[in-house]
């Protein structure tokens, strides 16, 4: 999630461009997309400012423009239409095109792979990697391309399962009129079977996804192998090695994660909380004599912390305490910054009060911690 932050900001850029060109529509649009990119308040506080006051919102620019005004106005159109294009901005070639629109069109595994149905294993993998490296988005930025390289991924991962071939085969080989479409980890469907394996996992295997110390680049953070490594793994494959192998790639990973579960399991419950936690049995409340900081403990905390030990003890709840006063001071100020942006765009009287009237509880109490440090 933490990936797409990039994305949403650029999609609310475009937005605020439409809105200053009068498109409300595309504003709506891309501000609900960098929603589910990357939910932020900025977004938020401009659907519901689009929402409060419909059309007006949109049309709260509809002045009299000079002729430079109109220009500039114009421009930023251009601009903001120009953005809305980039995902199509890098450079393709009319055979990606026409290749993209081809295996779009194909109304069967076999077709997509262009093999034919007397194909063995090895006819299958030569066409899959020739086709997954021609359509992989990385390589291929014709419109539709990663919708061809998740067709061509699923259909290698039926026709290369010998059961899922059979069912595959029994069904006449009808593609559904959505095909291979999915959310999230794209579960492919066919016919009322799955595929077990994505389209990008399924590459990645082909084309150096693990973690083994062989020669190989790295390209986009993909791993890339030598022809000659390549062809190693292949004949690998084929003497039967490729369980073995891949368990030696997995292994990193269980490592990593018999490790989360250890540290998981040896980490104890602190002897406090910020909050009254009934389900630890944290309820009986207390103050730090330092900051006068609330906190909360069991009924054994008296008689096993005393001394220097509860000093320590008190300077992490002080501590962890002014971390969140700080934390939250932040989102106060964003989000007063983010009404006041959508009260000047909008030219809503009503947000920019409701940014004025904001309390800043944090903000204050930030304030009186930094004047008891200063104090002190």
């Amino acid at each position: 999630m933490e990936g797409n932050r990039d994305e949403a900001e650029r999609c609310i850029n475009i937005a605020t461009k439409a809105l200053e060109a009068g498109d409300k529509e595309k504003a709506v649009r891309f501000l609900h997309k960098a929603e589910k990119l990357y939910p932020t308040d900025k977004a938020k506080v401009l659907l519901d400012a689009l929402s409060r006051n419909g059309s007006s919102a949109g049309n709260g620019n509809a002045h009299y423009r000079g002729p430079s005004e109109s220009s500039d106005s114009n421009q930023r159109s251009e601009r903001a239409g120009q953005d809305a294009a980039g995902e199509h901005a890098k450079p393709f070639t009319k055979d990606q095109t026409e290749g993209v629109r081809r295996i779009k069109t194909c109304k069967d595994y076999y077709e997509v792979l262009g093999v034919g149905k007397d194909a063995n294993d090895e006819d299958l993998k030569k066409s899959y990697r020739k086709l997954a490296l021609k359509f992989h988005p990385d390589k291929n930025h014709a419109p539709g391309a990663t919708e061809a390289f998740k067709k061509i991924g699923n259909a290698y991962a039926v026709l290369s399962n010998p059961d899922k071939r059979k069912q595959y085969d029994v069904t006449g080989g009808e593609e559904p009129s959505s095909p291979g479409q999915g959310h999230g980890n794209f579960n492919f469907q066919h016919g009322g079977f799955e595929a077990d394996i994505t389209p990008e996992d399924l590459f990645n295997m082909f084309f150096g996804g693990g973690f083994t110390s062989s020669p190989h680049t790295f390209t986009n953070g993909r791993a890339r192998y030598s022809p000659q490594e390549q062809t190693r793994r292949e004949r690998a494959e084929e003497r039967g090695e490729g369980g073995f192998s891949m368990f030696i790639q997995l292994m990193p990973i269980i490592v990593l994660l018999l490790v989360s579960i250890l540290s998981q399991m040896m980490v104890s419950t602190p002897p406090y909380s910020l909050y009254s936690k009934p389900s630890t049995g944290q309820t009986i409340k207390r103050q730090t004599e330092n900051l006068q900081v609330d906190y909360f403990v069991n009924r054994d905390f008296r008689s096993e912390y005393k001394g220097t030990t509860l000093q320590k003890i008190e300077k992490g709840v002080e501590d962890d305490y002014v971390s969140n006063v700080r934390n939250n001071c932040w989102k106060e100020r964003q989000t007063k910054t983010d009404l006041l942006y959508a009260a000047k765009v909008y030219r809503d009287e009503r947000l920019r009060r409701k940014a004025d009237q904001m309390t800043m509880d944090n903000c204050q109490e930030l304030d009186r911690l930094n004047s008891l440090f200063r104090g002190g």
